[in-house]
């Protein structure tokens, strides 16, 4: 056995045997432990932000690109965005023993269904030290163990909140193995921890598309997959022209690296000679590069023509696709063609129009007059995420405490028997 194959066979034991005790944690002990973490990186914040500006310095010094080193980047604002949703967590309802659908049958027993957790989590990112907190909080309060593998790039960053989160497990009196951060940075233990199903009951990839293809390929775990997004806003022909301005232009440029930034753009026929050059000219002054249909082209000198490859694309940049489509109907077949199935918006005033969309798009998050940059478990309610699922089976979209669980079965009987 390797040395990487030991540390990792270590840390899956350890895991599993954690995950019996957080499992049967009480809520008063996981959300001690939750605000026992925030204190701690409260009180850690010079030395998170030292550690993150080694790793920034690294990530220029490897030639990293700017959405990237976007999402490397602690500030002090995302700190206290950890704190925010580290208490938010600790304020959500605790879905473990919740017992639901309890009916009577014919033969007298009570059939009803327990949520329970999934057990030990094994979590990939990339670049986001704040994923670290935000993985560990929403695993702790759903009664899981979690081993947490994030890049390289960020392994300072990372070990410096792992050692707050353990402080703060140790505060309220339970296993520091509830939460382990990888403190190495082989490429190579993705590859055990994907194939670890005696120790590991679900993968939760966070990365670029070629990372969640390679795990998706080869886990010999389930797998709960974070696709990249392709995200979409159709402005319709009955929208108000301000709210489209202000919702397209927050969309792109609020941040160029996330997953739920507007990549893809479509405005109805009907007004975009009206609003589109408008709309261009307010993206010029972000710097965002337009690539578009002959008739965008037609409307827009300085937008440059799109590919067949532009409408599929999720660039993380300053780049955004613009198609003019005749119709809701040619509008739909589009974003259901070429989406990721990730976050689609409507800016219309129309309300059948509104709730066709709704029904139509086949994607894990859909809305109407709304930015799609809300797509996240934070603005959601669900206190922080573990990522956004674009799968349809067991969790879709933000995956929150509910998403980390799963049910069973549960009979009440008195000495009932089947004849």
């Amino acid at each position: 056995m390797t040395d990487l194959q030991a540390y990792m066979t270590d840390l899956g034991s350890r895991a599993r045997a954690a995950s019996a005790l957080i499992a049967k944690a009480t809520t008063g002990q996981k959300n001690a432990a939750l605000q026992a973490i925030a204190q701690h990186i409260d009180g850690a914040r010079e030395a998170l932000l030292e550690a993150n500006g080694q790793d920034m310095t690294a990530g220029r010094e490897k030639g990293l690109d700017a959405a990237l080193l976007d999402r490397l980047e602690l500030t002090p604002a995302r700190i206290d965005a950890m704190l925010e949703g580290l208490r938010q967590v600790a304020t959500l309802d605790d879905p473990i023993g919740g017992i639901s659908e309890m009916k009577p049958r014919p033969s007298g027993i009570q059939v009803g269904r327990m949520r329970v957790p999934l057990g030990v989590i094994g979590i990939i990112y990339e670049s986001r030290p704040n994923v670290t907190c935000e993985a560990a909080s929403l695993c702790l309060k759903s009664g899981n163990a979690t081993i947490l593998r994030g890049g390289s790039e960020a392994l300072n960053s990372n070990q410096a909140i792992a050692r707050c989160i353990t402080l703060g497990l140790a505060e309220a009196g339970l296993p520091a193995d509830a939460v382990q951060v990888l403190d190495r940075p082989d490429r190579d233990a993705v590859g055990h921890l994907i194939t670890m199903p005696e120790f590991v009951d679900v993968i939760v990839p966070r990365g670029g598309k070629g990372l969640i293809e390679r795990i998706s390929r080869d886990s010999r775990v389930p797998v709960i997959k974070h696709l990249d997004g392709n995200c979409h806003l159709y402005i319709e022909s009955d929208a108000d022209f301000d709210k489209a301005m202000r919702v397209a232009i927050n969309a792109k440029t609020q941040r160029y690296g996330t997953c739920c930034t507007l990549e893809s753009l479509l405005i109805d026929d009907a007004i975009a000679d009206a609003l589109l050059p408008a709309l261009a000219a307010e993206f010029d002054k972000h710097a965002v590069e337009l690539r578009g249909c002959a008739k965008t082209l037609s409307l827009v000198p300085t937008a440059i023509a799109a590919t067949e490859e532009d409408w599929g694309e999720e660039y993380l940049a300053p780049i955004l696709s613009v198609k003019v489509v005749s119709g809701l109907d040619q509008a739909i077949a589009h974003i259901n063609r070429y989406s990721s199935g990730h976050t689609e918006s409507i800016i219309t005033e129309n309300f059948t129009k509104a709730q066709r969309f709704l029904r139509e798009v086949d994607s894990s998050s859909v809305m109407i007059n709304a930015s799609t940059r809300f797509a996240d478990g934070f603005e959601y309610g669900l206190g922080a995420e573990i990522g956004i699922s674009t799968d349809k089976l067991h969790a879709r979209g933000p995956v929150g405490l509910e998403g980390l669980t799963s049910q069973k079965y549960i009979v009440l009987g008195d000495g009932h028997i089947r004849t």
